[in-house]
């Protein structure tokens, strides 16, 4: 069952922003603005977060580099505004939290891994954790946006106790599958049936959500 395809979780996926048509006239500067996000949005699709420069976007955008920093401020601030994740928090915690509270770490897996498996939903992700690696402060971003806006409250809805700790262990092993299935590629992992995976990872984050946890 793919997770675009779930009842009303069509609004999972992001919608490709439309490209900036340019007229004759110079552009202004909301127009100069949405030029270079759409640019560095192709650019760090294309080349990732470390391979991609603020100098790079400039050029590809025709635009003066000064301009970029002006606009968006740091490398890590522009990726931040220009990246669109292809999950929506609401309707991802509603499906999750929804029905037997057993099956809820299954239904979660089957959830990253639908994301993950969709080569360009994988994009932005992978780009967010690939970010988290190289910069401290991209790493408490997606630390926030995962964990306390995502994974924080699956734990709170399903009435766990510790829910911050519950949290931050189910953070851990979706991070783990990402790197190891998708980034580093570790065999027989990044190839094994994904139903398969689903299941196992299910298992383990059903332990983590609702499991008895040590003392």
């Amino acid at each position: 069952m793919e997770f675009y395809a779930c009842g009303n979780l069509d609004s999972v996926m992001s919608r490709t922003p439309r490209p900036v048509k340019h007229t004759g006239r110079r552009p202004g500067p909301n127009t100069t603005r949405e030029l270079i996000a759409d640019t560095a949005r192709k650019q760090f699709a294309a080349l990732g977060y470390d391979r991609t420069s603020m100098r790079q976007v400039a050029h590809a955008a025709e635009v003066d580099p000064t301009l970029v920093a002006h606009y968006f401020g740091t490398k890590l601030d522009l990726f931040l505004a220009v990246v669109e994740l292809p999950i929506d928090p609401v309707v991802l915690i509603d499906w999750v939290v929804s029905g037997d509270a057993e099956g809820a770490g299954t239904r979660l897996a089957t959830a990253v891994l639908d994301v993950l498996d969709d080569e360009v939903r994988r994009r932005p992700m992978v780009g967010m954790i690939r970010a988290a690696t190289a910069e401290p402060e991209a790493a408490r971003r997606v630390r926030d946006f995962l964990t306390r806006n995502i994974l924080l409250p699956i734990a709170q809805r399903l009435e766990a106790n510790h829910p911050e700790y519950r949290a931050g262990l189910v953070m851990s092993q979706i991070v783990g599958v990402t790197v190891a299935r998708y980034i580093v590629g570790i065999e027989p992992l990044a190839t094994h049936p994904r139903d398969l995976v689903a299941a196992d990872l299910g298992a383990t984050l059903q332990r983590y959500l609702l499991g008895e946890l040590s003392r």
